[in-house]
């Protein structure tokens, strides 16, 4: 088996190795700048080591592996304009330190490379790959259309909530652990299954970032604390908020969601919303959700055609997920 820090060294290597040398270099210069800009590199990885589990040798799964991370940082770029989020990892969005039109034709451009790298995977494994790949690209962007629409909604479920984040995000580490297993020439009922881990483990990891949204540390996080609370973002934590909160503390999230912004200060609503959520328990409530996914993640393990001992790092790494800071 290869270990975990093995594998982001192989995925970090073969990022640094990527060059966009076409004209105009102004269209490349914001890719590789996001691409620079690092990250967990969890999505390549997770497919590395779902081939890992099959084949002793993944060389032939590096090229997808970075389509993914190519494509996940497209998401990112694109996400951040339509947030209009200053920062990414401690440094300047694209949109910002470009402009608008910069983050959406180098994002574009970041979707087409991506199918480029995917289109190089071996030809028997290519419409498998190229079919789950599209399917879940298409995903992605119904769950960030989602996103956008309940901000304007004042009745999220919780059920459609998760269905969203499970199509923002989930679905990419999903595809990313089915891919490595069809790459590694899994069992279909072993692909399957390291689909359903991707989903838990994929939900599990974006209510981890709802929390540390707001109880975060922004010089760990890498992005402002408070993002979701000043864009009114029907996250997790506040769907639940309104659901437990008392006719006071409802009018409160109500006036500081609908009131002019100039009549009180950024800090000040992130403060009280803060305030709101740790009165009515609503990070004990996130974290025992993301346990149960957990649990999930670690079933859909335990049924896989592979030995035990080979599964500890997937399963460290999903422990890593439950924990992280950033």
């Amino acid at each position: 088996m290869i270990s975990f820090e093995e594998i982001l060294q192989i995925v970090d290597r073969s990022i640094r190795n990527l060059h966009f040398d076409a004209s105009p270099k102004s269209l490349f210069e914001p890719i590789e700048y996001t691409l620079a800009l690092g990250g967990k590199r969890i999505r390549p990885a997770f497919l590395l080591m779902a081939c890992n589990l099959y084949k002793d040798v993944v060389d032939d799964a590096i090229t997808p592996a970075i389509a993914m991370e190519v494509f996940h940082n497209f998401t990112l770029l694109h996400d951040d304009l339509m947030d209009a989020a200053d920062m990414r990892r401690n440094q300047p969005t694209v949109h910002k330190k470009w402009n608008r039109n910069a983050a959406i034709l180098s994002g574009d451009a970041m979707v087409i490379a991506s199918y480029q790298f995917i289109g190089k995977t071996l030809s028997p494994y290519l419409k498998d790959v190229l079919d789950v790949f599209s399917q879940t690209a298409l995903e992605i962007c119904q769950g960030q259309q989602y996103d956008m629409e309940f901000e304007q909604r004042s009745n999220v479920s919780e059920s459609e909530y998760l269905e969203m984040i499970r199509l923002k995000t989930a679905v990419l580490l999903a595809c990313c652990l089915k891919t490595g297993a069809i790459l590694g020439d899994a069992p279909e009922k072993d692909a399957d299954l390291l689909y359903q881990f991707g989903i838990h483990i994929g939900l599990l990891f974006q209510l981890r970032d709802d929390l540390l949204d707001v109880y975060g540390d922004p010089a760990t996080f890498g992005k402002n604390i408070g993002g979701d609370i000043l864009c009114n973002k029907k996250t997790f934590l506040l769907i639940h908020a309104m659901n437990r909160a008392s006719e006071k503390q409802k009018e409160i999230i109500a006036y500081y969601q609908t009131t002019d912004k100039s009549n009180f200060t950024p800090e000040e609503k992130i403060k009280t919303i803060t305030s709101i959520y740790t009165d009515l328990g609503i990070k004990e409530l996130t974290e025992q959700k993301m346990q149960e996914y957990y649990n999930k993640a670690m079933y859909d393990l335990s049924y896989l055609s592979v030995a035990p001992e080979r599964l500890s790092i997937l399963s460290e790494v999903a422990g890593n997920m439950m924990i992280r800071e950033s």
